[in-house]
């Protein structure tokens, strides 16, 4: 909380305190956070209940108005009724005869207005602040539809955001109480301010709505994205009378703010917002966050997953969450940091000085097949720099875009990845011998800060990463705690060859998860490194990560497989327990091979404490927040990933995919964009965009995603049908519909590859065109060839739950309700909600699906009426119930009506 008001008269207090006092008997006062118009803020301690709290002193001309002071209690108690996350609590009023103050939660962070302001061009873009305005458009609607409480004071200096970057609102609930008891004076010191805000409604004195909290939204939004409030000139007079404040482009155009184009989605709402007529305005924010989540700007996306899953819509969101869940966060291994607010929720935040990016060391090798031997070196010393914990480090995944041989823009490299120095060099080979160069340069003004060429034996250079890593550490003023420094000097064999192979292992580590040939290459290097070195504690570590990713990615989900991941582990464990890549293979084990996610969860978070900065351990942990239903401490672990590794397409996916399980469309459309301005073309991402449209019922939105002849959207996850298959399904086009898949079933099955899950989808528009005989035809085949899948598992596989129920909707095709009810029942219990909050409600809603198939609405309404309240992979809305033909036998159910009717996605 800070200081966002002039030391005026309305603001004084007589009393005067000092830090280390106790007032109104339990509260410890610790600092001043800020003053304002409203009084004195200060940081203290309660005592009493062994917390931070922020207390509100308030001027004495409330203080001496017995009036005001009992309407302050009174609306006190009320908003003790708001528990939104992004507002921020009221706990209590308390005072004595001398003062009085508002006892709330104290948030570590700043105000919208004070982001704004440091900001070099003072003005945030659309992109930049859509989550927050997702989050404010939320915590909105509960206050004015749930809690029936209205703010009347909303602007950027109420709006707050903490260390996690999220949203939190002020003063809701003691504002409105405040704000008629010092109009007068706020008036007579020059009417602005505030006011500024107000719409011309609260300025005429007329009874308060919540759609003057509407028009504050858009003056605000026009404050955050022009640098001014709508009517700044301090003339009250004009504000109200004056009926349309400028574009926000032309405003920006007048400020000479580069670029000036507003997305005109985000005009019109805004405009609409501040409209002088109460009528004419969104009539909730609810409405406001369904039109700007179709104005996202278009930016960059993603991988591919082989996810095995229940239904088709399902498929394509559950899937889409899988993306990462089935192993995106891949051994490379990532590597992020402690993030700052305005990284966290996609501003651009001050960089700091200790911050780094290694790019990929030039390959000078006569020999340029030794070129894994430059990616293991770069590698290495990521690794080493990542266990820094004051050194923010960019991920290898970012950096490896900025290929080495060609010239390099430092600067802009420095800017796009959000750091001041970069590390680039060379590494030449030849026979035992090894020479390597490299520069530290501040980004910013060019200027070499440090540098070194080190001539080596092949054995001397297995050290060669740590002694690296410290002197750029030392260059850069980062300081390593003795814990740190005996970790990044740590020698990890002593066997060249064992090494070498080791490098290899991981260079092929940073390719994809999902290609089998490459997971089993990585894994015979780290075989060949170990059976070199049997002590070689990081190779057995990294080979266990490797075969537990192996089994859960379906390439070998045999016992043996998890066998040989178990036997690798107990090797890294009884040569070195407490090693942070023993713990982290350890989490993977427990993870992947056992579905223990809390037991996982503990091992990932011991091994950050070794690895702060590693983005595969931050990113382990948010994948397994999602699995117990952790949904924020998940978001906020893929936005830190997102920081440290702003150009893997994966991990704005990642956080885009959660944010889809809680319904944050707008949110995650913005992330998806994010995603697509580094990658236009990307087919998942494009997959996942259609995904939020359809969640939120544009149809007419995705067209555009489907324009370019040579790029097909598809949907994550691996399933057979692509985005325009859906699209034509959803449109009710069903001959359309039918020609898309079979071309893609045939397609995968000619690559020997299951195409179930297109089956199914092609079943169903064969049924719903009529066509009985080929709709039975298809669903046979499916259910052969799911039966086939299944006798490659063995039972109790984490992959034959996805198999069973997709086994039950192709016997729910086929009117067999028996065997369909039995294996859709099979698969929810093996996967409960109760351990898997993240996969087990999906696996009910692909329940829902085959008793709406088989005509029983009795047993599918009662499912989706629960799955609407609950955040989970692929959930679902009242628009997709509205858009997908497989609810077309329940459809005409009053229940069913009901539920597909609601307005809220």
């Amino acid at each position: 909380m800070t200081n966002e008001g002039a030391d005026d008269v309305v603001g004084a207090t007589s009393r005067e305190f000092a830090s280390g006092q106790k007032v109104f008997g339990r509260y410890t006062l610790i600092k001043i956070l800020g003053r304002g118009g409203m009084g004195i803020v200060w940081l203290a301690r309660d005592e009493e209940l062994e917390r931070e709290v922020a207390l509100k002193f308030l001027p004495d001309v409330i203080i001496h108005d017995r009036a005001v002071l009992n309407e302050l209690k009174r609306e006190t108690r009320r908003s003790l009724e708001l528990t939104h996350k992004n507002i921020v609590r009221i706990y209590d009023f308390v005072h004595d005869e001398r003062s009085a103050c508002i006892s709330m939660e104290y948030i570590d962070g700043e105000t919208l207005s004070n982001l704004r302001a440091e900001k070099e061009q003072k003005v945030f873009e659309p992109d930049e602040i859509s989550p927050w305005t997702s989050q404010l458009c939320d915590a909105l609607d509960y206050a004015h539809n749930h809690a029936k409480i209205i703010h009347r004071d909303l602007k950027p200096a109420n709006l707050m955001v903490n260390q996690r970057g999220d949203l939190k609102i002020s003063d809701f609930g003691i504002a409105r109480s405040l704000g008629d008891s010092m109009s007068k004076l706020t008036l007579e010191q020059g009417r602005s301010g505030t006011l500024v805000y107000m719409s011309p409604q609260q300025l005429n004195g007329e009874r308060g709505a919540h759609l003057d909290d509407i028009y504050s939204f858009g003056a605000t939004l026009y404050d955050l994205l022009t640098s001014k409030p709508p009517f700044y000139s301090g003339n009250v007079d004009r504000q109200i009378h004056e009926r349309v404040a400028p574009p926000m482009t032309e405003r920006r155009k007048e400020l000479d703010i580069d670029p000036a184009l507003v997305p005109q989605v985000w005009e019109d709402v805004v405009a609409a917002c501040l409209a002088k007529e109460p009528a004419r305005r969104p009539q909730s924010t609810a409405e406001i966050a369904q039109r700007l989540q179709l104005a996202s700007p278009q930016v960059k996306p993603l991988t591919t997953v082989s996810a095995k899953g229940p239904k088709r819509v399902l498929a394509l969101a559950l899937a889409s969450l899988c993306l990462l869940a089935l192993g995106g966060w891949y051994f490379g291994i990532f590597k992020p940091a402690h993030a700052k607010i305005g990284a966290l929720a996609g501003v651009s935040a001050a960089i700091p000085e200790k911050s780094i990016a290694v790019l990929p060391l030039e390959n000078l090798s006569d020999e340029k097949e030794n070129a894994y031997f430059a990616d293991g070196i770069q590698d290495e010393l990521l690794s080493n720099l990542a266990k820094i914990k004051n050194l923010k480090v960019i991920s290898r995944t970012s950096v490896m875009q900025y290929k080495s041989g060609i010239t390099r823009n430092l600067r802009e490299i420095a800017r796009q990845l959000g750091v001041g120095n970069v590390v680039e060099g060379s590494v030449r080979r030849a026979g035992n011998r090894v020479r390597v160069s490299v520069q530290l340069i501040d980004a910013q003004t060019d200027r070499h800060i440090w540098g070194q060429n080190y001539d080596r034996t092949l054995a001397d250079s297995i050290t060669l990463q740590d002694e690296l890593a410290t002197e750029i550490a030392a260059a850069l003023g980062a300081t390593l705690s003795p814990q740190e420094k005996a970790r990044v000097e740590a020698k990890p064999t002593n066997d060249t060859a064992a090494y070498d192979a080791y490098l290899r292992g991981r260079a092929l580590a940073a390719g994809s998860p999902y290609d089998k040939s490459t997971v089993e290459r990585t894994i015979q290097s780290y075989q060949e490194a170990v059976k070199l070195d049997p002590n070689f504690v990081l190779a057995w570590a990294y080979l266990s990560c490797a075969q537990s990713l192996s089994y859960w990615q379906g390439h070998d989900p045999s016992p043996a497989r998890l066998a040989a991941a178990k036997d690798a582990l107990d090797r890294a464990l009884a040569l070195d327990p407490n090693l942070p890549e023993t713990h982290l293979a350890l989490g993977y084990y427990r993870y992947y091979g056992q579905r223990d996610f809390t037991g996982g969860l503990a091992e990932f978070q011991q091994a950050e404490q070794g690895l702060p900065n590693n983005v595969d351990v931050i990113g382990a942990i948010g994948l397994i927040q999602r699995r117990l239903g952790h949904w924020e401490e998940a978001i906020g672990g893929f936005r830190r990933v997102v920081e440290l590794d702003p150009r893997d397409i994966n991990a704005y996916l990642g956080l885009a995919a959660t944010c889809s399980c809680v319904r944050r469309f707008p949110e995650a459309l913005a992330t998806v964009d994010r995603a697509l301005a580094w990658e236009p073309t990307n087919e998942l991402a494009l997959g996942l965009k259609a995904f939020v449209f359809w969640a939120t019922g544009d149809l007419q939105a995705v067209e555009p995603l489907l324009a370019n002849p040579g790029t097909e959207p598809r949907v994550p996850g691996g399933a057979t049908s692509p985005v325009r298959g859906v699209q034509a399904l959803f449109q009710r086009r069903y001959a359309a519909a039918r020609e898309i898949l079979s071309s893609a079933v045939a397609a995968k099955t000619k690559r020997g590859e299951p195409s179930y899950d297109g089956k199914l989808d092609l079943g169903l528009s064969q049924q719903r065109a009529g066509d009985v005989a080929a709709a039975r035809a298809t669903y046979q085949s499916a259910v052969q060839d799911i039966q086939r899948e299944l006798e490659k598992v063995a039972p109790g596989s984490h992959v034959d739950a996805g198999l069973h129920a997709a086994l039950g909707r192709a016997y729910a095709g086929l009117g067999e309700a028996a065997p369909a009810i039995a294996e859709g029942q099979k698969a929810m219990a093996m996967r409960p909600t109760s351990k898997d909050p993240f996969e087990g409600p999906a696996h009910e809603e692909n329940m829902a699906n085959i008793y709406a198939l088989l005509g029983d609405a009795d047993h599918a309404i009662p499912i989706l009426k629960r799955l609407l309240q609950i955040p989970y992979g692929g959930a679902i809305t009242p628009p997709l119930l509205r858009l997908d033909p497989v609810w077309d036998q329940i459809r005409n159910d009053p229940r069913f009506q009901e539920l597909a009717a609601e307005k809220k996605p």
